[in-house]
């Protein structure tokens, strides 16, 4: 079956241009050497709700503006420009499909990072075959990780919001002070307040004020010693 492309109208900066063409010429290239069972995306993190600009294949039917995955944005929140690749780590399609998947960030000529480009290989079939293909579909350490894909950022927010929540076992109105912060500072570790509009919904789930998030957030981040990139773009 030929693998299906998708093409996104986006404005790059012309900097970065040379850098999202080679990602989006590899992303073709791969696919059509892999097959219907490869899927190939490209992220511009110039704006995360809507990151997705390419994807070549179709497994996980995202579509360009889709929004960036919570596994990439976990690892942007933790290390920042000293983000790593991410090699063959385990994920799995709405559909049930287990897939194979990496993710290659992408940098400008600063070394900044800008974007990624992230495969996918449906390998349910291949895992029916059993030992003889055993190397091929093992995974390594980062397997453990949990990667969600999603079609709006709303999505986003709520099922990381949702995550959260569940580790205090009581609904958001009986929750102390302390267990508000405490549920703001795991938010905060997962990257959930890169994006923007999370604030305002944190802030209704938990009954407060959004302002009382920001407060929150500064104490958080002054405990924390975070450098001034990790504020919250509003």
């Amino acid at each position: 079956m030929k693998a299906i492309s998708q093409k996104g109208v986006t404005k790059l900066k012309e900097c970065h241009r040379p850098v999202f063409d080679l990602a989006i010429r590899t992303a073709d290239m791969l696919v059509r050497m892999f097959g219907s069972r490869c899927e190939v995306a490209v992220h511009d993190f110039s704006d995360l709700k809507k990151s997705l600009i390419h994807i070549a294949g179709d497994i996980t039917d995202r579509k360009i503006g889709s929004p960036i995955t919570d596994l990439v944005l976990n690892e942007l929140a933790k290390h920042k420009n000293e983000v790593n690749d991410i090699a063959n780590y385990k994920t799995q399609s709405k559909k049930g499909n287990v897939m194979k998947s990496s993710t290659i960030f992408l940098r400008d000529d600063e070394n900044k990072v800008i974007g990624a480009l992230c495969l996918n290989y449906d390998i349910s079939l291949l895992m029916q075959f059993g030992g003889e293909i055993e190397e091929f579909i093992s995974f390594d350490e980062h397997s453990s990780k949990s990667e969600t894909f999603f079609n709006s950022v709303q999505d986003v927010i709520h099922e990381m919001v949702d995550q959260v929540l569940q580790g205090f076992r009581k609904a958001p109105s009986l929750m102390t002070l302390e267990e508000k912060v405490e549920c703001v500072r795991q938010l905060e570790d997962k990257g959930t307040f890169l994006i923007k509009g999370a604030t305002d919904y944190v802030a209704t789930v938990l009954g407060v004020s959004k302002f009382t998030i920001y407060n929150y957030l500064q104490k958080i981040r002054t405990i924390n010693e975070l450098q001034p990139e990790a504020v919250e773009h509003k």
